[in-house]
């Protein structure tokens, strides 16, 4: 049933060539959201979410990447129908989650909590890429759907983390 909706994706040149470029800009390990953490490391106000968005990734990239990949070991659906023309070199990863979209929708859901505006808008970047992990043929809707939940789990559990140690920092700091 999931090829199935897989095949019914329509496809056409415009379509291969945008969700190729999505694939390229959100890197092979997601380094896109490496990227956005990074940057918002650099001004105070954003600090704190850049160092959400890095724990986020780091979580993913343990738990989705090394673990579930490695226990669950799922084909995916290149590796099924070894027919489907690819726009990308079959991955030899297996396919459940899908850490693209778990490092996507965990660094939307870091910044959403933080600055909704803006984070609204990194949901919709979210979705897109999570969306263009199944046109490419490289992930099972369900793939998706885990790698999109993973993700906000993550997202949350990060900012938690940082509203936690800065709360106790500045505790600290208080009582010195």
């Amino acid at each position: 049933m999931e090829l199935s909706f897989l095949y019914s994706i329509p496809r056409t040149g415009f379509l291969d060539s945008f969700f190729l470029a999505v694939t390229n800009i959100a890197g092979s390990y997601g380094q896109l959201w490496l990227a956005v953490g990074i940057l918002l490391l650099f001004f105070k106000k954003t600090r704190s979410t850049g160092i959400a968005v890095l724990i986020s990734y780091v979580g993913v990239y343990v738990f989705g990447q090394f673990i579930l990949k490695n226990l669950i070991s799922r084909p995916r659906p290149c590796h099924i129908d070894q027919t489907f023309e690819m726009l990308v070199k079959r991955p030899s990863s297996s396919s459940f989650p899908s850490t693209h979209s778990a490092w996507a929708f965990g660094g939307a859901t870091a910044i959403f909590l933080k600055f909704k505006k803006a984070g609204i808008a990194t949901f919709v970047v979210a979705a897109v890429i999570a969306f263009s992990r199944m046109y490419m043929f490289l992930h099972f809707p369900t793939d998706v759907l885990a790698g999109m939940i993973m993700g906000i789990i993550f997202g949350i559990a990060a900012v938690k983390i940082c509203d936690l140690v800065a709360k106790r920092t500045k505790k600290e700091i208080t009582e010195e």
